[in-house]
């Protein structure tokens, strides 16, 4: 293989995970329901998979559909660590705890960290009592929350993770800002 078709493939690679970056992003934001940036998405995405498709269809043999292919793959993978980092969303996180003292301390601390919690005496399996912490928090503070569980010395706690579309009222989503 030439050099230039060497250049030509990594360029196709790395353009084609680019965009799909750029798609994964895209299908976050469209989920979450922020719709400005994801006109501009799909504008520069179409614009590069057009050249990208010609270039792929122009070529002999099947290395540029590799290279696309691998790109696309990449891009996939990526996109998804950036959506990690990101954590767009807001999540209900429910705590289920047979010691009614450590749920009532877990939420106090909670609570002074500036969540919105809420306590419920539940029933459990075979009506066993079970205390309930739920906690309106957003995704990217998630891990807020397993350290101050983790404070407590609660070993592989049952917690129940929901995605929600929209939040109104008076609760706080957020940590306290730190003076």
């Amino acid at each position: 293989m030439e050099n230039s078709m060497i250049i030509g493939l990594l360029v196709m690679f790395l353009i084609t995970a680019f965009t799909n970056i750029l798609s994964t992003l895209k299908t976050i934001f469209m989920s979450k329901n922020i719709m400005n940036p994801v006109y501009t998405l799909v504008f520069i995405d179409a614009v590069i998979f057009a050249t990208i498709v010609s270039k792929v269809t122009s070529s002999d043999g099947m290395a540029y559909t590799i290279a696309f292919g691998l790109g696309k793959s990449m891009g996939v993978y990526l996109g998804g660590k950036i959506e990690n980092k990101l954590a767009l969303g807001i999540c209900e996180v429910d705590l289920f705890l047979n010691d009614g003292i450590k749920a009532n301390e877990i939420a106090q601390r909670i609570r002074e960290t500036g969540y919105t919690v809420n306590n419920f005496l539940v029933g459990g399996n075979n009506e066993t009592e079970r205390h309930q912490v739920e906690v309106v928090i957003n995704r990217k503070e998630i891990k807020i929350l397993e350290e101050i569980i983790k404070d407590f010395d609660v070993e592989s706690p049952t917690l129940k993770i929901k995605t929600l579309n929209k939040v109104n009222g008076k609760i706080t989503t957020t940590k306290l800002k730190e003076a």
